[in-house]
């Protein structure tokens, strides 16, 4: 991640559609944190065909602004900074510890970023590269529950970490845990070269796909496609085959998969019920 002096504000902001004000006020983030996880999808297409994921500033306007692509958390909040910095907030990188489906007990590494943003109206965390991001930034108040456009929200605090819980089916799923210590972006080189090429890494073994929309959130895990309904009943889907997949990541996600003979090669490895990579 490099100087903001090359950024392309411009470009980033009809990127995502937003055309109003550039001041850095709470305003214009809740605007920005809604609009860019409807515009650019969540993926990690590069982990799974083998393609490096390169967070240099670069690299990420080539991908997720110019190029019909998505990415994960390293590249949405990279790029998320770069903006914001641009418009002139006071924004600092954090990291996190993924804990959603994961036992009470375990310490899984810190594989994702997030970022503090400092306001007028107090410390409030952005994130637009979870997935089930919040699309909208969320004050640093624990026990606070918290509503956005699509889900509730909560931080809960203890010996100084802060758990992110989503409100699910009445329920609140934790996602995530940080601290606030600030990262650079050598630390974020590192977890990103651990996600991107373990091979046990879900990045490396699963097609991950998400992309929120006014209406809710459109979700695919391998060949299961889920549509999440804000006021309606979700429904899935089963992909029968690579082409399938490629265009519905290409009309619902608005992903252009960059290879798709090589996409088709690797699912064909892959095992998954009901599924004929052809």
């Amino acid at each position: 991640m490099s100087s903001d002096s090359e950024f392309d504000l411009d470009a980033y902001l009809a990127r995502i559609g937003y055309d109003g004000p550039r001041s850095p006020t709470l305003d214009t983030l809740r605007a920005i944190q809604l609009l860019h996880p409807q515009a650019i999808a969540f993926e990690n297409l590069n982990p799974l065909l083998g393609i490096p994921v390169r967070l240099d500033l670069e690299s990420l306007q080539h991908k997720l602004i110019r190029s019909r692509r998505g990415g994960y958390c390293f590249e949405h909040n990279g790029i998320l900074l770069a903006a914001l910095r641009a418009l002139g907030f006071q924004v600092t990188g954090l990291a996190a510890r993924v804990v959603w489906n994961q036992p009470d007990d375990t310490i899984p590494p810190r594989s994702h970023m997030v970022l503090r943003v400092a306001l007028e109206d107090g410390i409030h965390i952005a994130d637009v590269g979870f997935g089930m991001s919040p699309t909208a930034p969320l004050r640093l108040q624990p026990g606070l529950e918290q509503r956005t456009p699509h889900e509730s929200f909560r931080l809960l605090h203890s010996d100084g970490h802060f758990t992110l819980q989503c409100r699910l089916k009445e329920e609140w799923t934790s996602f995530y845990r940080f601290d606030l210590q600030e990262q650079v972006p050598i630390d974020y080189q590192v977890a990103n070269h651990y996600v991107s090429t373990w091979p046990s890494s879900h990045f490396v073994q699963s097609l991950i796909a998400a992309r929120a929309t006014p209406e809710g959130r459109y979700g695919l895990r391998n060949n299961r496609l889920s549509i999440h309904r804000l006021h309606g009943q979700s429904a899935q889907r089963v992909l029968a085959s690579a082409a399938e997949m490629a265009a519905v990541l290409d009309e619902l996600f608005g992903i252009a998969v960059p290879d798709e003979r090589a996409f088709a090669a690797t699912l064909a490895r892959l095992s998954w019920p009901d599924f004929a990579a052809i």
